[in-house]
């Protein structure tokens, strides 16, 4: 978000996560224009940045030493929803004084929500990592289900983000399988869903909301449209 929001020069440094191929929601090339913190207290604090952005679950120590230096701070969550991502990108916006920009990509993620109307609503397992599935209380649930599926691992009673029992994909296999092209776990599915059509969704689109919501959503409607 921050990295669409306001020009490169206003970045101090980003997350290291977002130099790992496997990890990241930029382009790995434009990623690393920028400098990278492995997010410890006292690579920030010497960067003396105006503003530090990190996740709610950053160590109570690090927040401590952030606040002793004088550190301004944005703690941020994990959006379960469309809606708490779009409140997301505007808290951002605000902290970074972008409302402009933040408001253009609220924009621009509403344009991507046109609910797909469809008679029936294929079974469906997102994969976001190896055997990593998305379940029901999940921004990727979300859309999914605007896009036309219905969410098997939600079905089995997953809650997030978790693995899925073999035994129970087998008894009760999804119709697609939706998952980045070479992870891990490719082979072992194709095993026992050999009826289950895989299909490839970009492992950059499953760290983020905010701006990736739009290229989610797109690749998700597609995915659907495929399977008519």
């Amino acid at each position: 978000m921050l990295v669409r929001l306001v020009p490169a020069s206003r970045i101090a440094a980003i997350s290291h996560y977002s130099h790992d191929p496997m990890a990241t929601s930029l382009p790995i090339a434009v990623a690393r224009r920028f400098r990278a913190t492995a997010g410890t207290a006292e690579e920030v604090i010497a960067l003396a940045p105006d503003l530090v952005v990190a996740s709610r679950f950053t160590a109570p120590a690090t927040r401590d030493a952030f606040a002793r230096a004088g550190l301004k701070t944005l703690y941020l969550d994990a959006p379960p929803t469309i809606a708490d991502s779009e409140a997301q990108v505007r808290e951002l916006a605000a902290a970074v004084g972008a409302h402009a920009a933040g408001e253009q990509m609220v924009a621009a993620i509403e344009r991507s929500l046109r609910t797909t109307q469809v008679e029936r609503r294929p079974s469906a397992l997102l994969f976001i990592a190896g055997d990593l599935a998305t379940g029901a209380g999940t921004l990727l649930d979300e859309m999914m289900t605007r896009a036309g599926f219905a969410n098997a691992a939600a079905g089995y009673g997953l809650q997030f983000t978790g693995q899925l029992p073999a035994e129970r994909l087998v008894a009760q296999p999804p119709e697609v399988v939706i998952a980045p092209a070479g992870g891990r776990g490719v082979d072992l599915r194709r095993r026992l869903l050999p009826h289950t059509v895989e299909a490839d969704f970009p492992r950059q689109l499953v760290n983020c909301g905010g701006p990736t919501i739009p290229p989610a959503m797109q690749r998700l409607t597609a995915i659907r449209a495929g399977l008519a």
